[in-house]
């Protein structure tokens, strides 16, 4: 395993390839194609349906949690399921964000049933209930502007979802990592899809600009239909900002960094456009699909993305033996969340 973990800043613009690359990449022409129309069909209906009934985001239902709101750090947690639990996974992670020093926030875009509402306050100062649009940016702007108003403007802003599985190893020296690197928005993987970004599923801000350029950028963010619009919008978009006013982005997972560890058995696996090393360059993958053995096994990542293994939606090799790389604890945990979730 490499280690220990250190931030990279992002790469710059010119390392970045369009977005529509990155769906290229693992596909075949005709599969491109065909992911390309159904594309075009969502953002663009989603774009008609915006306009003609706009999404309308409301808050449903607000009450404290059991957890003081000490300390400058605050984490901003996303919730969903189907039915509204809250699996005892999305509890541990609730409690390991309390753990490393945040008052957490958790705002539920789902149901939750009474006993799970409750169990959730055990670990947090402030627990939201909103309408489910908009996603998780749509989310963590209604929760900013509440959080804030409720508890004062932090001097760290965690974003963090229940997107990821685990974590299975300890989170301590990661967020450590991130702490040492003083001021700047820092994340866990960098994507190089649309323009080099980090991926939203575990953002901390650190300082008073950086806090700042988060806090506006989410307040700027307008819900739509469509998800690729959301992410243009939000993660792609808050790296343009951060940017244009010179906050630092880094990555503990950068994505150069990550494909020097990619072997070669891993990069044949992805099929024959990437016989060659230099393909691996040439055409972005998504860092937490197609090399989330190198993350786990080679460089201490301690999470799986849900979506990969859920539905595996690249059909990637050797996903159903995620279990081999987890602690049977955690695996267990893991296993519960995904029953609820409807695997």
């Amino acid at each position: 395993m490499t280690a220990p973990y250190a931030l990279t800043d992002l790469a710059t613009p010119e390392g970045g390839l369009p977005r529509a690359l990155h769906g290229l990449a693992a596909r075949s022409p005709l599969t491109f194609a065909r992911r390309a129309a159904e594309l075009a069909w969502e953002v663009g209906a989603a774009a008609v349906l915006d306009r003609l009934a706009p999404l309308a985001p409301a808050m449903l239902r607000v009450e404290p949690g059991r957890a003081p709101a000490a300390g400058g750090s605050l984490a901003l947690y996303l919730h969903w399921s189907p039915d509204g639990r809250v699996s005892a996974m999305v509890r541990a992670q609730l409690a390991e964000w309390r753990a490393q020093g945040f008052a957490v926030v958790f705002v539920s875009n789902a149901a939750p049933p009474e006993a799970d509402w409750d169990a959730a306050g055990a670990d947090c100062a402030l627990r939201l209930q909103r309408a489910n649009v908009g996603r998780d940016f749509g989310a963590w702007r209604d929760a900013a502007a509440l959080a804030f108003a409720r508890l004062g403007t932090p001097e760290e802003l965690l974003l963090a979802n229940d997107s990821v599985l685990g974590p299975f190893r300890p989170i301590g020296p990661l967020l450590a990592a991130c702490r040492a690197g003083g001021e700047g928005i820092f994340g866990m993987t960098e994507s190089w899809g649309g323009g080099p970004h980090l991926q939203s599923y575990a953002l901390l801000a650190r300082g008073a600009e950086p806090v700042g350029l988060l806090a506006a950028h989410l307040a700027a963010f307008r819900d739509s239909r469509s998800k690729w619009r959301v992410v243009q919008q939000g993660e792609i978009g808050l790296a343009g900002r951060a940017r244009a006013a010179g906050v630092r982005m880094a990555a503990l997972f950068g994505y150069a960094r990550l494909l020097a560890e990619v072997e070669e058995a891993t990069r044949l696996s992805l099929g024959p456009r990437f016989a060659e090393p230099a393909a691996l360059w040439r055409y972005p993958l998504n860092p937490c699909h197609h090399f989330w053995r190198v993350l786990v096994e080679r460089m201490g990542f301690p999470w799986l993305k849900t979506e990969l293994i859920r539905r595996n939606p690249g059909r990637l090799p050797g996903v159903e033996g995620w279990e081999a790389l987890v602690p049977p604890r955690e695996a267990a945990l893991i296993r519960d969340h995904l029953a609820l979730m409807g695997r």
